[in-house]
């Protein structure tokens, strides 16, 4: 008797049905998975076999035969487990049920019982968006599935409970999100601007960040505090919509990131990789690709320390994700995208040593020295960049002193309000922050008073500005703007905005 039963495969980020079909044949007794299987696939004939018998029920002694449709389509992990152990009953005549309209999803141990799955969210978006009504996921993964809405969600404890539920004897109950949002999800931060002592500039350098999701590139000395006011941007950054909490959700699902406890990520993420990672590790990729860490930092924030430290062909790649939000991972088999609208936050030391133009410290770094580790970071890059900001040495009296600084929820509000003011701008586009604006956008929203015309005519020529960093310098001017709810960009806006693209230690950009 051949069974049908419906599963979901994921590719990139999105799901595929996959139709497991099971065929029991008369012969020799052989148990055989085709159909593109992985490792962990194949190895499912062991743990559904003892899945199967540790629930009291019988593993038929005949030639079994399990094709996952398409053939053509990789099958990886061990979520097949399930749908095919179904497949083996409905086939045997032991079960009997309409699964037309389900899809099972998840992993067997050896006594029957049913494992936490990676990539559950994505493929029981799949699973509503085919108009199918039902999706079976182990217990573990049902406040991850539902999620989704649109579908009934049916968490599994062990095969033998799911086939008592099938079989209609006794139902499972069907898990209903009672999610609140606004209530039971509210991010806590554990760094604070509160906490850093000084460093005034770059704090409003950060608030300008954060309201246009414009990247930053922090340069100063060892202990300045450039990794503390990265570590703090996250606090003062928007929090995240029901949606964009959706999208950051399922790329820790199918990466396997996602918290046991946590269905879903309420904090912006903030990922800060070592210089000594691998370009697929940074991007993406593997033979069959998954998202880097610039993918797991969607909508939230990549911190690269010691940028002229990582390898040249890291560097080079980000180019890509910056301009066009997303990456492209390509492989024999096929190319995949990934989502990558993240914020660039970048620090560096100014020389080797940490200490060139350091009033404290002398600097032991050769002109030559300085000159290459500079040039690691090829100009293509920093012309992407939209904030340069000097971050120097901290003073004695400023360290000691008790007057505390604006807290992170007090600059969150202004940067909040802002970021509203685009959001009702870019109503109708594809387009969440200034930052995101092409040229197109730049000539109907940047409108410009004449006098600072003559200011942005003067630094074109004299800062030698590419047509990319002019029109990086209007949509910061626009976010300036935004932060003082201005209509017009005024000089004082475009003066402002011209003192983050220029800075000696970068030379004449």
């Amino acid at each position: 008797m051949l069974a049908k039963v419906k599963s979901a495969a994921v590719v990139g980020l999105e799901g595929a049905v996959v139709d497991v079909e099971v065929d029991l044949l008369p012969g020799l007794p052989s148990f055989t998975i085709v159909g593109l299987p992985d490792k962990a696939v194949q190895e499912a004939r062991e743990r559904v076999r003892s899945a199967i018998r540790n629930s009291k029920y019988r593993f038929p002694g005949r030639r079994i035969t399990v094709n996952l449709a398409p053939a053509d389509l990789k099958k990886e992990g061990p979520a097949y487990d399930l749908p095919i152990a179904i497949g083996i009953l409905v086939s045997s005549g032991q079960l009997n049920a309409d699964l037309s309209q389900s899809i099972f999803l998840g992993e067997l141990s050896l006594d029957g019982k049913l494992r936490h799955t990676h990539g559950v969210l994505p493929m029981v978006a799949l699973a509503r968006d085919r108009g199918l009504s039902t999706v079976f996921v182990p217990l573990d993964d049902g406040r991850e599935a539902s999620l989704i809405g649109g579908i009934r969600i049916f968490p599994a404890e062990s095969l033998a409970q799911l086939v008592v539920h099938l079989q209609g004897e006794t139902s499972i109950p069907e898990y209903r999100s009672e999610l609140d949002w606004e209530q039971e999800f509210r991010p806590t931060y554990a760094f604070d601007l509160v906490y850093i002592k000084g460093q005034e500039h770059a704090k409003r350098a950060l608030e300008i960040a954060a309201a246009g999701r414009h990247n930053i590139l922090m340069c100063g000395p060892p202990g300045s505090g450039k990794t503390m006011l990265a570590r703090s941007l996250p606090s003062i950054l928007p929090l995240l919509t029901m949606e964009e909490a959706i999208e950051v959700t399922k790329i820790y699902s199918v990466t396997g990131l996602l918290p046991r406890e946590t269905p879903i990520i309420v904090e912006r993420p903030y990922r800060s990789p070592h210089y000594t990672i691998s370009h697929a590790g940074l991007v993406g990729g593997g033979q069959w690709p998954r998202p880097g860490e610039i993918s797991l930092g969607h909508h939230g924030v990549l911190f690269l320390d010691e940028f002229p430290e990582f390898g040249h062909a890291s560097l080079e790649s980000l180019r890509q994700p910056i301009e066009d939000r997303a990456v492209t991972v390509s492989r024999v088999q096929g190319s995949v995208t990934f989502p990558a609208s993240f914020m660039l936050v970048a620090a560096m030391n100014p020389c080797p040593c940490g200490y060139y133009g350091d009033p404290f410290k002398e600097c032991r770094c050769s002109p030559g020295e300085i000159s290459r580790y500079h040039k690691r970071i090829s100009g293509p890059l920093l012309d992407r960049i939209d904030l340069f900001v000097d971050v120097p040495h901290i003073d004695y009296e400023k360290l000691t002193e008790d007057r505390s600084g604006e807290g992170s929820e007090t600059v969150r509000s202004r940067v909040r309000a802002a970021h509203e003011v685009q959001v009702s701008r870019f109503r109708g586009t594809k387009l969440r922050c200034n930052a995101d604006m092409t040229a197109k956008e730049v000539k109907e929203f940047c409108t410009v008073e004449p006098a600072a015309q003559g200011l942005l005519g003067a630094a074109m020529k004299q800062l030698h500005l590419s047509a990319r960093a002019f029109h990086r310098v209007l949509k910061l001017s626009r976010t300036i703007a935004d932060l003082e709810h201005s209509d017009i960009i005024g000089t004082h806006h475009v003066a402002e905005a011209l003192q983050y693209r220029h800075k000696e230690v970068f030379g004449s950009l």
